[in-house]
């Protein structure tokens, strides 16, 4: 299964008004089996202890293996909705910007499966690892 190639621009154009809006993700590469965001690490994503909330990485691993799936299916017939989502934390960032590669395992009929890597984008160290399956529902 090959994602569609969709331009950047009108992905990011459907974040307006949204979590990803508030977090400041952004799109910014797709492959044919993966997709990349960029989040930065600052005052919209930091806990009091000044280091990238999980629950920040936790949202841009699901961003990111969401818009996959988005990319996976016919939207005339079907829509994607998460079903779980799961983040380890490994490293802690206190500034800068992390990248999100979603990487699709399972491309199923009724369901996908993304692993995810959140990385410091200077240094490519790894800070948040996690997966994200995706349900595949008809529309009626």
């Amino acid at each position: 299964m090959k994602l569609k190639l969709v331009p950047l621009e009108e992905l990011n154009a459907m974040n307006k008004d949204t979590l990803m809006e508030k977090l400041g993700i952004q799109y910014v590469e797709i492959g044919d089996d993966y997709v990349v965001a960029s989040m930065p690490v600052d005052h919209r994503t930091k806990q009091p202890m000044g280091l990238l909330h999980g629950g920040a990485s936790a949202a841009l691993v699901e961003t990111v293996g969401s818009l996959g799936s988005l990319l996976l299916i016919n939207h005339e017939t079907h829509y994607a909705v998460g079903l779980e989502v799961s983040a380890n934390h490994v490293g802690g960032i206190q500034t800068g910007e992390v990248l999100a590669k979603a990487t699709l395992v399972h491309g199923g009929k009724t369901t996908h499966l993304w692993s995810i890597e959140v990385r410091e984008k200077d240094t490519d160290r790894l800070i948040c690892t996690g997966k994200h399956t995706v349900m595949v529902l008809q529309k009626k």
